[in-house]
């Protein structure tokens, strides 16, 4: 079998670009390393920490409607922290930027602290269990 080796990109669908870059930067310090406008979308790639990147697309003949983890497909998107107090520091950036989100939530495997993009995407950041 070919091997993977790890997740490239998390592409997204979103109903204003420009707003979702705006937050993903403002929240996630990311930057736009390049966009694409030559379909019936748009798009900009997003590097984040490590090796992954973030793909935010808006379509022309989207529905409009905010997403909704019930609906099959993608529940979340988890990025990764190196501890629970990360996250804790995560709850208080996002407070400064007046995002709402979860309280740290521990759980045997890990703890999670979640939150959503203005589309609804449910976001979260997650550190493993010491």
């Amino acid at each position: 079998m070919p091997e993977i080796t790890g997740i490239d990109h998390v592409a997204l669908t979103v109903i204003d670009l420009a707003a979702s870059i705006t937050f993903y930067e403002a929240v996630l310090g990311a930057s736009v390393m390049g966009t694409m406008d030559d379909g019936p979308f748009r798009r900009a790639v997003l590097a984040l920490p490590g090796p992954t990147h973030l793909g935010l697309t808006q379509h022309d003949t989207g529905s409009g409607r905010p997403f909704d983890p019930t609906n099959p497909g993608l529940d979340h998107v988890g990025f990764a922290c190196a501890s629970r107090h990360e996250l804790l520091a995560w709850g208080e950036h996002l407070d400064a930027l007046r995002v709402r989100h979860s309280d740290v939530q521990d759980a045997a495997y890990g703890s999670a602290l979640s939150f959503s993009d203005p589309d609804g995407n449910a976001l979260e950041f997650f550190a493993p269990a010491p």
